[in-house]
């Protein structure tokens, strides 16, 4: 047998990281709720009722959003890899894509606000400010709202990390 035909597809790489689905919508909700939870602990003080509730929306959008993009990430980059490859796979995956989704999620309404201020829409001007709009609320979502997943958001990313390690041995 060649080296081409003893590894598998892209094809099949790709199903078997997709394989589980019922487990990537239970670990969804699961994930979106330690998200809110999170965002909840470190705001539960904070302004009013409503800002909070809007607030932990986001944080648990962003996790529901993440956690199948970050799990599947993780199944292509630790496939018949060791136990510990799987784990850092899982913690860097799972952090990157809920980073990502919720600093997404953080940008597009920011953009919408400011939307009003904007040159009218696909015109040079507008193109510059919607671009450095994106870039200031991403940059603001870093320098503020990353501290809302300590402690408890960085204890459920180990959690999920080990318990996906352990599903891979």
């Amino acid at each position: 047998m060649t080296p081409l035909q003893s590894t598998p597809s892209r094809r099949h790489l790709l199903r078997d990281a997709l394989r589980p689905a019922g487990k990537a919508v239970v670990g969804a909700v699961l994930w979106g709720l330690a998200m809110a939870a999170s965002a909840f602990l470190n705001l539960y003080h904070w302004e009013t009722p409503g800002r909070i509730r809007f607030v932990v929306l986001f944080y648990a959008l962003g996790g529901v959003l993440a956690f199948p993009v970050g799990l599947m990430l993780a199944r292509l980059a630790s496939r018949g890899r060791h136990w510990e490859t799987a784990l850092a796979a899982a913690f860097i995956c799972l952090l990157g894509a809920t980073l990502a989704f919720t600093g997404g999620l953080f940008a597009l309404q920011y953009s919408s606000y400011y939307a009003e201020w904007h040159a009218p829409a696909f015109t040079l001007t507008w193109a510059f400010e919607f671009v450095f709009t994106i870039i200031t609320a991403l940059y603001q979502f870093v320098v503020l709202g990353v501290r809302l997943y300590f402690p408890f958001g960085l204890a459920a990313l180990v959690a999920a990390s080990i318990w996906f390690a352990r599903r891979r041995r």
